[in-house]
């Protein structure tokens, strides 16, 4: 029987979760693998001495740069390292949310290759993107975290990937089936050893080859029995991993290009186990910049004639899009902006290239052709510089806090509200940045007036 998230166990109880016991009330807050996690609940008025909850973390691609500097973040911040620059969910709009604080989460993880947390880290540190001052604090938090990572799966990854991946896990054989009952187990044994009250499973490993999800039935009943034909299932690992998390009834989160939740099939999947889910590719550079200045032009009534964008960047995730199949995923994600905001197509080049010298270094180099009146041709031309694992870090951490939020507010299928993190965001059009985190800022005011009731 699958996982069964708290608000259908609630539901089908009928009000069983509350017990009088010596005088005090306790609670079912949570549910994992058939187990109940009693809470006390407290009187109002004392709050500060609720217990803790506990909240999972799940990193696919655990090992690698963006799920490192977010984990360092995590304990920086839960050591008060560091101040809550770049974090989204810091701002004042969101301060009267009731977020979780940052050191209720617990963090675990998959990955493929055999490459340490700290080992990592200490690259990030070379590359000029964490500090030493900060990371050496964190060194036995993320020898701890190393314990809670396991072997993830390499079906449909590409060769690329599958280049990348530890010996051990190129030898494992797997059917997609055998893959998702793994999966789980590794999601279900961390949720009970870690006495969780919560989880939520964050996509953040490389990208894989495209893959067109219009081949795949269109529903849940149909897609199930194709995963126990491995000959036929075409489904690639980060899809697996969002079967196995929302079957579970875990949220799951896709910051890559990869199709992950996208299929049809997998969002009916989320709205039968009532959770949530959301992606595609994060936003945090130059595509930011085109969601942000493309509503100009278009409000301005400016004709874009082209625009052109090169970008170079060195870490894995460069080194990975240096292969055609995988580069050609991001490529479709980083080029569907203009179009939808404009109301028309110019000319783009897109293209990404590996230097690896840069590190986690990118550089993305714009020209803008576009006409003005009595017909003028102009330009505008722009450089963006910055690391792309601080990017996007603090990013992962504010998609966890609003995602448990919203799960705890009982809200099943897509999180559309959460549109402005993502270049590919499903199930939205509008790729206006502006309006995008409008929607954001409309659902954190209907969830205050919620959460007064």
């Amino acid at each position: 029987m699958p996982w069964q998230n708290p608000a259908q166990v609630t539901n089908r109880v009928s009000n069983l979760a509350d017990v009088t016991k010596g005088g005090n009330v306790t609670k079912v807050d949570n549910v994992t693998a058939g187990s109940i996690v009693r809470r006390p609940r407290w009187p109002a008025g004392s709050k500060q001495d609720m217990p803790k909850k506990r909240v999972g973390i799940w990193l696919i691609g655990a090992r690698g740069s963006v799920a490192v500097t977010s984990i360092v973040g995590l304990i920086a911040l839960k050591k008060k390292l560091t101040d809550t620059t770049g974090l989204v969910s810091e701002l004042p709009y969101f301060a009267d949310l009731d977020l979780p604080a940052w050191d209720e989460f617990v963090v675990g993880g998959h990955d493929i290759r055999a490459v340490s947390l700290v080992e990592t880290a200490e690259s990030l540190c070379s590359d000029r993107a964490i500090a030493p001052e900060i990371l050496n604090p964190c060194r036995r938090e993320l020898a701890r975290v190393e314990k809670l990572i396991r072997p993830g799966t390499l079906l449909n990854v590409g060769d690329t990937i599958h280049a990348l991946a530890d010996g051990r896990v190129r030898r494992r054989q797997e059917s997609p089936r055998s893959a998702v009952q793994r999966i789980q187990e590794d999601l279900r044994n961390f949720a009970r050893r870690q006495k969780l009250d919560g989880m939520l499973v964050v996509n953040v490993a490389s990208t894989e080859p495209a893959f067109d999800e219009k081949s795949l039935p269109r529903n849940w009943a149909e897609l199930d029995k194709l995963i126990d034909q491995p000959r036929k299932c075409r489904l690639g690992a980060s899809s697996i991993y969002a079967i196995a998390a929302l079957d579970l009834g875990y949220p799951y989160i896709n910051f890559t290009p990869s199709i992950g939740s996208v299929p049809k099939a997998i969002c009916e999947l989320a709205k039968e186990r009532n959770t949530c889910h959301m992606g595609r590719d994060g936003k945090t550079g130059e595509t930011l910049i085109k969601s942000v200045l493309s509503p100009m032009f278009a409000n301005r009534n400016l004709k874009v004639m082209s625009w052109v964008g090169h970008n170079i960047f060195g870490n894995l995730d460069g080194q990975v899009l240096d292969d055609p199949q995988n580069k050609e995923t991001k490529i479709q994600s980083k080029d569907n902006v203009l179009g939808r905001v404009l109301g028309y197509d110019p000319q783009t080049i897109v293209s990404i290239e590996y230097v690896k010298s840069m590190g986690d270094w990118k550089t993305a180099w714009d020209h803008i052709h576009f006409r003005g009146f009595l017909g003028a041709p102009m330009t505008m031309q722009f450089t963006w510089q910055g690391t792309d694992s601080i990017l996007a870090g603090p990013l992962i951490l504010d998609l966890v806090r609003f995602t448990h939020l919203a799960q705890q507010r009982g809200e099943v299928g897509l999180l559309k509200f959460l549109s402005c993190f993502f270049k590919s965001p499903q199930g939205v059009r509008e790729s206006d940045f502006g309006r995008q985190f409008q929607t954001l800022l409309e659902w954190s005011r209907k969830s205050v007036v919620k959460g007064t009731k």
